[in-house]
């Protein structure tokens, strides 16, 4: 499957995801939804994110223009909300998944599509 096959159909696909894209820890984007633009800037902030902590926590985080506030940053996945949107970016082992959702989607209906795809990943050494 490519990478774009896993945000086109195990993330955006399911419904509760509203964009994602797959970033490489190394840099670069693998995949990206249609009419999804993420800034290099906004690139390399989203993968210091989890090296960086307490920076995300004190300034959030801003993806495709829009500022999160980060309201989580724990082990490999740190969560912004910006009122009924939020944004969750998953670390694997080479990549960082990006999955924004939308209202009426819950914070724990993206989050557990987001974490399965990203356990899965992980399992096959990425």
């Amino acid at each position: 499957m490519s990478w774009q096959a896993y945000v086109d159909t195990n993330l955006v696909g399911t419904g509760k995801v509203s964009q994602a894209a797959i970033l490489g820890q190394q840099g670069g984007v693998w995949a990206i939804s249609s009419g999804l633009q993420i800034s290099p800037e906004e690139q390399a902030a989203i993968v210091a994110a989890h090296k960086e902590v307490d920076h995300v926590l004190a300034h959030g985080i801003r993806i495709a223009g829009v500022k999160y506030f980060v309201i989580s940053a724990v082990d490999r996945t740190v969560i912004g909300k910006k009122g009924d949107a939020g944004v969750f970016l998953v670390q694997t082992k080479q990549a960082i998944l990006v999955a924004i959702y939308t209202a009426p989607t819950q914070a724990g209906e993206t989050s557990s599509v987001v974490l399965g795809l990203s356990d899965y990943l992980i399992s096959v050494g990425y």
